[in-house]
């Protein structure tokens, strides 16, 4: 093998077997590592194919907005972000205020929050940007083990909540999982869950189980079964139009917005069999 030391250099199939960052300003390839391009190069040098050939492309890197007030955390979030080669930090924010500010400056795929900041909170820019922006996703980056901050996180539009005391282990892994449409907690705020729907049953307070009226439920399965309003009249023993006002609340209530949807509630419910 070459002497990496030596001025040319070492060969591309050696370079992705060294798999270091420093190599990025190599002399023997100027043109590879432009600002525009160092993504999919540094991409394809991780992923060679046997026998020392690159993969023609790379996937995109997840573009991140990172908000916290101290800049020496800021610093050691963004080392543990940018060492990934699918993650990159494009804006920092001080504050909730600067961050979304830099929503608007910057394309961002993903926004990591902390909770407490001046001017804006974390929980206050959750919810502002996720009106500005519905497709970002977020993650609260805290410091609190709090199981009111988690459901208020929750319910700004984070779709993760990491601490900081953990943020080396687990911050990448809920970046990855909020780009794939999956929750992301740490165990406490798993077992804060169970115990706050538990309690809430254990009151007799309503859950989603019992969103619907029992003659509701019935004309659900019986649309998702694909019966016309017709046929369900006649098998319910009701009027056409007392099926058709059944339907309208069942979308109401769901949130949903034709038969379809319809069916995949009531296979998520069980309804009816997939």
């Amino acid at each position: 093998m070459s002497d990496p030391s030596l001025p040319e250099g070492p060969a591309p199939s050696e370079r992705s077997a060294q798999n270091t960052p420093y190599e990025r300003s190599a002399p023997t390839e100027p043109s590879a590592y432009d600002r525009h391009t160092s993504s999919a190069v540094s991409g394809a040098f991780r992923t060679s194919a046997p026998g020392g050939a690159s993969r023609a492309s790379a996937p995109a890197r997840i573009r991140i907005l990172l908000a916290d007030d101290h800049a020496l955390v800021r610093r050691g979030v963004r080392l543990i972000l940018d060492r990934e080669p699918d993650l990159e930090v494009v804006a920092e924010a001080g504050d909730g205020a600067e961050a979304i500010d830099m929503a608007r400056a910057h394309e961002a795929d993903l926004a990591v929050l902390d909770i407490a900041m001046p001017r804006l909170t974390g929980l206050q820019a959750a919810r502002e940007l996720t009106a500005l922006k519905p497709g970002l996703r977020i993650l609260m980056l805290t410091m609190h083990d709090n199981e009111q901050y988690l459901f208020q996180a929750l319910k700004s539009g984070a779709c993760g909540y990491v601490l900081k005391s953990v943020a080396d282990r687990d911050l990448v892994a809920a970046c990855r999982a909020a780009m794939r449409d999956e929750p992301f907690l740490y165990p406490g705020a798993v077992t804060a869950l169970i115990r706050n729907y538990l309690d809430r049953v254990r009151h007799g307070e309503e859950t989603s189980d019992h969103i619907l009226t029992p003659r509701e439920e019935e004309v659900l399965k019986l649309v998702a079964e694909g019966h016309s309003s017709k046929e369900i009249a006649g098998i319910l023993f009701i009027s056409i139009k007392t099926v058709q006002r059944h339907r309208a609340n069942l979308l109401q209530k769901l949130g949903l917005r034709d038969r379809l949807e319809l069916t995949r509630y009531a296979i998520r419910a069980g309804l009816i069999e997939p």
